[in-house]
């Protein structure tokens, strides 16, 4: 009996499977969307806290070895804000004059951008800029950096100076961290 070949089925998708297909594909998304936001956002305030550590270490270490003092504020090249939220930049210059304005004369010790993604950074009221003197301490009483991001509340946290120069981590009050967030809005 003669051998007849059958007619070829091409292989391909059926709609159900193109259907299930998409379907894992959208709960895969659907996973790895927020866990994606949710590490990009931890690593912009990591970058935050970094320049923030940065900027003051500078500034401790200018005023100590120079004998001068040094400002720390929200601002830019321009001069500084009066302002508690830090996010939009800060600089620190040596205040050679004292008179807490930065002066064509006086160095330009480091410069922060507006800090990238959704992060925001807020000192404590009345603290809108920093003075360091040339034992390491800051003038004026303790200040409290509130760092927040995308995540919300609960993912703040604090940096506090005492006027010593020393610098510790902690975690906001639930009213600290709230009005953090609520400042992103």
């Amino acid at each position: 009996m003669p051998h007849r070949d059958m007619p070829s089925r091409s292989r391909g998708f059926t709609l159900i499977e193109a259907l299930i297909a998409l379907l894992i594909a959208g709960v895969l998304l659907g996973v790895a969307v927020p866990a994606w936001s949710g590490a990009l956002a931890a690593a912009h305030a990591t970058s935050a806290r970094a320049a923030l550590l940065e900027s003051l270490t500078r500034s401790i270490s200018h005023a100590a070895l120079t004998g001068s003092e040094v400002v720390l504020c929200p601002g830019d090249a321009g001069g500084c804000r009066s302002s508690i939220d830090w996010s939009g930049g800060w600089i620190a210059y040596a205040d050679i004059d004292r008179d807490r304005q930065r002066g064509a004369n006086e160095t330009l010790l480091y410069s922060q951008p507006v800090l990238a993604g959704n992060v925001h950074l807020r000192s404590t009221v009345g603290r809108t800029h920093l003075v360091f003197q040339p034992n390491g301490g800051n003038a004026g009483s303790n200040v409290t950096f509130t760092l927040c991001d995308g995540r919300g509340a609960a993912r703040a946290a604090t940096l506090v100076l005492a006027n010593n120069g020393r610098l510790r981590g902690g975690t906001p009050t639930a009213t600290a961290a709230q009005a953090c967030v609520v400042a992103m809005d």
